[in-house]
This record gives structure tokens, sequence and C-alpha cells, in this order.
């Protein structure tokens, strides 16, 4: 019964519904980890606002229908924890060469190494955003926007843990290396950089990061539906409940972008402006103009696609042979979850064409999943350009074809336009500041990006929320600032 806890053990330094109180090792593994966690929160999480109360919130149960307490709280003091989704009675491994077989409990030795390096990547990337973003407090555009920006930041953290303790109960001394190697990495740095590209760019204002958390933790979030279907089941469960927080990431991502966009529109209507190409015009109203959010766009999304890998990957194919990562959603696919004969169409580049070729299903699971993604990322969009055809203009925001602006995988070393068409190294190096963020273009929104602290007021270029967090008034102080 211990295992199917619901509700969260506060009473241990580190808060958990894995009875930690009963596994003195693992326990003390992770007290030892825990001060050189807290270094790098000081010296890496948000700048400048460490003993500000933040309105948080806490999980104290992983019951979905009631599973978090707000409270105001300073950051360091923080309660992360460590927290599993209840296990599910006679859970199977859903996939692969061990389909139907009972979920594993502890690692199988033989997908031990590759198990280990799954959940590295993962881990990595959650204390990298942090880094990205710990200086993003000084420019906030809101009190409200910069409690979600911490809200995301201690959230991070906690994945962070969640891995970590992965690390420290299933790998033994392999597990304790790695753990402290999480810490060690430093987003940007040329020495020690994290693990993935799109984790090492600069999160310079708060357009990226609304794009960030739009499109790379909507990646996170692909990443971790693959990982929740693990045959492994302590990573299933970890990620099963990581999925509830990730939510929210996407939400400060969506309604960010979406107010960004209702803003400007907003302004061009009350200044007469007709044209939303118009960019000087539009700028002149201190809002962001609607091209330059297109090219924010396709910056984040083209590095967010670089995310999944290349298209065809024997690596994606063992792990899910092995029964460790599987697809997006695998439960409810209807075919026979071993793939042994299907094919998947991949986009590919034949003889200097793009080209639609069937590949096997099982090599191409990271292309399967990459356009589960693109389908979950178009979604979002609707809601923006419902909000700019219903403000009268005809204006699309839209995402760049995936040969556009690519690192990884089949198209890395071409080079095309957002519509998916080839060009020469020449007109990409002619024209490629009209499709990605110029140095103008930082430098214009740089010049935004002035903090707003006072209750309840908002930056010139970004529109209040529809609603507040925990259904608060609009004037309500989401962090008290200590002067």
């Amino acid at each position: 019964m211990n295992m199917n806890i619901m509700n969260v053990d506060y009473s241990t330094k580190i808060p958990n519904n894995v009875n930690l109180a009963e596994d003195r090792q693992v326990l003390k593994a992770l007290e030892g980890w825990h001060p050189g966690y807290m270094d790098w929160w000081s010296d890496m999480g948000p700048e400048g606002f460490q003993e500000s109360l933040v309105y948080l919130r806490t999980a104290y149960s992983v019951d979905p229908r009631g599973w978090a307490k707000f409270d105001y709280v300073r950051m360091p003091d923080y309660r992360w924890g460590i927290l599993l989704a209840p296990q599910e009675e006679n859970r199977v491994v859903p996939f692969g060469e061990h389909y139907g077989e009972p979920a594993w409990q502890e690692v199988p030795g033989e997908h031990r190494a590759m198990l280990r390096r799954l959940i590295v990547i993962q881990g990595d990337t959650e204390p990298a955003s942090v880094e990205q973003q710990r200086h993003l407090g000084k420019t906030a555009p809101s009190l409200y926007d910069m409690r979600n920006l911490f809200q995301v930041n201690v959230e991070e953290g906690r994945h962070l843990w969640a891995m970590v303790y992965l690390l420290q109960k299933y790998f033994g001394r392999d597990g304790r290396e790695e753990a402290d190697e999480l810490l060690r990495r430093r987003s940007g740095d040329a020495d020690a950089p994290r693990m993935l590209g799109a984790f090492n760019e600069a999160t310079p204002d708060w357009l990226s990061f609304f794009m960030f958390t739009y499109f790379t933790d909507r990646d996170g979030k692909m990443q971790l539906h693959s990982l929740a279907q693990s045959g492994f089941d302590p990573l299933s469960r970890t990620c099963r409940f990581m999925l509830t927080e990730e939510a929210h990431h996407m939400f400060v991502g969506e309604t960010g972008i979406t107010r960004v966009v209702q803003r400007t529109c907003e302004a061009m209507s009350e200044a007469g402006i007709s044209d939303p190409t118009d960019i000087a015009k539009v700028r002149a109203l201190g809002v962001i103009d609607l091209p330059t959010i297109q090219k924010k766009l396709n910056l984040h999304y083209s590095l967010s696609l670089d995310l999944f890998g290349s298209e065809v990957s024997t690596n994606a194919a063992n792990a899910f042979n092995a029964g460790i990562k599987g697809r997006y959603k695998e439960t409810s696919i209807e075919d026979d979850h071993q793939l042994k004969s299907a094919t998947y169409p991949v986009m590919k580049f034949v003889d200097g064409q793009i080209k639609m070729v069937d590949e096997p299903a099982l090599t191409a699971l990271n292309m399967r999943l990459r356009d589960d993604y693109t389908q979950d990322c178009v979604k979002g969009m609707l809601r923006w350009n419902k909000v700019i055809s219903t403000a009268g203009y005809d204006f699309k925001l839209t995402v760049p074809h995936v040969t556009f602006h690519r690192h990884i995988g089949e198209f890395k070393d071409v080079h095309a336009t957002p519509e998916g068409i080839l060009i020469d190294d020449a007109t990409w190096a002619k024209r490629k500041d009209d499709w990605l963020p110029s140095t103008n273009d930082g430098d214009f929104i740089a010049s935004l990006m002035k903090p707003v602290t006072e209750i309840g007021q908002f930056a010139s270029w970004i529109s209040p929320p529809k609603v507040g967090i925990d259904n608060k008034p609009g004037d309500f102080e989401y962090v008290k600032i200590e002067s």
C-alpha cells in the first residue's frame, strides 16, 4: 500500500510520496546532493528575487482532482519534492519486444545504459531552462508574468529532482555521478554546455520566453508522454506527474503570445494602421509588430524541431523495442505495438530534392513524434490567428516548413525558405534577416523590456490576462518585492 501514496510526506527535508523515510540509503544520497543543488539554485536561479515572497503553487498530492496549494514562499524555501503518479495495478509493458509482460519495478540489466541515458538527457533540460531564464525577472512586464516565470522555474527545478531520484535510487554509483554532472553543466557554457542545442541558446527577452515555453516545453511534453509509456514503471509514474506541471508551462507560453498579439492588434486599431506589415509605424506605438513575432516563431519552432533528433534513428528503434520509450499516446494507437512490418512516411533529401519516403516505422519513431508535435503546435496558433482576424487584419502566423533553419537531421546541410523552397548559400545570407530575428529586431524588443512592478499594471506591449492565477483579482500582489 505504501507505494500507492497519493498525499505527500512533508516531514522529511525532501517532500515525497515514495516513502523515502524508509529508504535510508536513497534518502542519504539525496540529502548529500541537496547542498549542491541549493548552491546551483543560488548561482543560476532567478537573479535578484531570491528573497521575494512569490505566490507559488506547491503539489501536496498527485490526485488530479486537487493536487496543489497556493501560498507565498521565497523561492529558495520552495519544497522541491519527489512525486510519482499513483501506481497502476497490474500494469504491463505497453509496446516493444516485452509487450504484455508485467511492467518493471527495477531496471532491467540489459537496458540499463540506454535507460540511464534517456533519464540524464531529460534531466539535463530541466536546470538548463532555469539558467536560460535567470535574468528575465528584471524585465518582467507585470507581477503576474513575473510570478508565472518563477513558477515555471521552481517546477523545472522539481523536475530535475524527479530525474535525480531515479538516478540515485536505481543506478547506484553511476547514477550518483550523473546526478552531480547535472549540476556541473551550464547552459551556453563553452567547456560544459547542456546536452541539447536549444538549451544552450540565450533567452534574451520575454517574447523569447513565451516562444520557448510554447514550442520548446511542448517538445518536453512529447518526450515526457513517450517516457510515460515506459515499461520501467518508476519512470512512467514520474513522467505522468511531470506532465501535470508541464501543462502550466505551455499555458504560460500560449497565453503570453496571445496577449502580445492582442496588444499589437489593439494598438494598430487605435492608431488607424491598416497594414500590419508597416513595421516602423507599428513599432512607434511601443508594441511588437506581427512580422517580428513571426520571425521569433520561426526561430523557436525550428530549434525545437532539432530536439527530436534524426528523422530515421536506430536509437529510437532500440528504445522502443526494449520497451523503454514509446510513442505519443501509445496505448490509444490501434496496431500491434511492435511495428514489425509497419512503415511510416519520412520527408528526406534525395538527389537534391525533397521527397516523402516510406521507412520502417520502427526507425521512423522520431519523425512520427515530431509530426505529432507539429499538429499539437498548430492548435494554439489557431487562437493567435483568431485574435488577428477578429481585429480585422489579414495576417496569419504560420509554422515554417521542416526544411527551414535546421541543424540536425535530413536538412541540416541545406538552406530553405520558410515555405520550404531550397535556396543557395548566397540567397540565404542575403535574406535570412527577413525570416529570423535580426540584431535590429533584438535591439527593438530589448528596448521595450522595461520592468513593470506596480500591482495590477502591465507593460505597453502586452495585454492583461483574462483571468488571474488561482482566480485572483487583477490587482493581486503576485510577488512581494522587498525594497
